[in-house]
């Protein structure tokens, strides 16, 4: 890739920022999933056994008002890191001020410190003043003040411009380099759209096509093949004259969608049958229709003939992105669609299969073939970004080699 790395940077000595993504669950002050802080490890330990001095960046939640920031502190995370790490975290409770600054001055080679929540700078003297998701100049001026080089591992916050990354990075008198979760990430998501083998298959779900035009947009003249699930299929379904019933349309996005299919031609893969429900509900009555869905039901789920279908597109793909669910995946009796393909493509070991966004995430992890994936990506609104073919800000301030 064309960014520096951070092992191209000199770490021997060296205050290293480090803008990571610990924006994870926390309920009455315990971790509840740790894997965002995971994931981060590999960067941290490579900088820390390298002699460098690691001060690390994360927001967590979103803070609009005073009242949301204690429960909101990174405490828990500095924590439960110190003990991934097996050795001290130095937890700072402010985000500038001489307590951070002397926090800092007094680390040595190796030492690892974890600065508060930097979207408390969002809130100051109870104003909703967004400094930090703002990009305010002086706070990432004075962030960058704090160190020698920068170090950018947060994938999941690189479609937006905040100052705790694009403020840094670009206020940072030494380099600014990605860590390996970054590097990794721009390497399969950037080859997958820009480079892929062939043939190249793309899964898209979720509820809306106005979430998903622009991915869809650009994938279609990248990819052999888009399948379209979830509720955005019926919005497809709509514009194709197909009756959808109680499914979820967005008729102000029926005219996109006819212009998406006459773009398409055949590389657009719509269900052929749908789980169909006479109410929003996990109990509700269900059957499987294939074409019109009948007044008073709504489709939830992909139908069996679909997943069929799906599967017989995958099973020569060499190249996969998935990103959104089937169906209503977070009912059990609508999550079949997500669970089969999510299975099917763990059997998949020619292809590089990609999975991002919470949903898909889940049901490649609830099913146990996270590892047989060649990458699960950890930003679902990044991943999108770079599936619409956009520059995202927290990458493109990264040096270039």
């Amino acid at each position: 890739m064309a960014k520096l790395t951070v092992e191209d940077l000199p770490l021997e000595g060296k205050k290293v920022l480090m803008r990571v993504d610990f924006n994870v669950p926390i309920k009455d002050g315990v971790v509840g999933d740790d894997n965002r802080i995971v994931a981060a490890l590999p960067t941290i330990k490579y900088v820390i056994d390298h002699g460098g001095r690691a001060i690390l960046f994360s927001h967590l939640g979103r803070i609009k008002k005073e009242e949301d920031k204690p429960g909101l502190s990174l405490r828990p995370v500095a924590e439960r890191l110190s003990n991934l790490l097996n050795k001290p975290v130095t937890f700072v409770p402010v985000t500038e001020g001489k307590q951070l600054e002397d926090a800092i001055d007094n680390m040595k080679n190796g030492d690892v410190l974890l600065v508060q929540n930097t979207r408390y700078e969002d809130v100051k003297d109870g104003e909703y003043v967004k400094r930090e998701s703002g990009n305010d100049p002086e706070l990432g001026k004075y962030w960058a003040s704090l160190g020698d080089v920068f170090v950018n591992d947060a994938f999941g916050t690189a479609h937006r411009k905040h100052a705790s990354n694009v403020g840094i990075a670009t206020n940072m008198p030494g380099k600014a380099a990605a860590g390996y979760l970054m590097e990794k990430e721009i390497k399969f998501l950037g080859d997958a759209v820009d480079n892929p083998e062939r043939p190249f298959v793309a899964i898209l779900g979720g509820a809306k096509v106005s979430d998903k035009i622009g991915v869809i947009d650009n994938l279609l003249d990248k990819a052999d093949k888009i399948i379209i699930g979830g509720g955005m299929a019926y919005t497809f379904y709509a514009a194709k004259g197909i009756k959808v019933g109680n499914s979820l349309v967005e008729k102000d996005k029926i005219d996109v969608a006819k212009q998406i299919l006459d773009k398409a031609g055949d590389k657009l893969v719509l269900p052929i049958d749908n789980v169909v429900a006479d109410k929003f509900n996990n109990d509700a009555d269900t059957k499987v229709v294939e074409g019109d869905i009948d007044d008073g039901w709504m489709a939830l789920d992909i139908g069996p003939k679909s997943v069929e279908e799906f599967k017989n597109v995958l099973k020569d793909a060499k190249n996969v992105v998935w990103n959104g669910p089937m169906g209503v995946f977070e009912m059990p009796n609508f999550a079949k669609g997500t669970l089969e393909i999510g299975k099917f493509l763990g059997t998949l070991t020619d292809a590089t299969t990609i999975v991002g966004g919470g949903d898909s995430t889940a049901a490649v992890k609830e099913l146990g073939v996270a590892d047989k994936l060649t990458h699960i990506s950890t930003g679902g609104g990044a991943s999108l970004t770079y599936l619409e073919g956009n520059e995202l800000p927290g990458i493109a301030a990264i040096s270039d080699k």
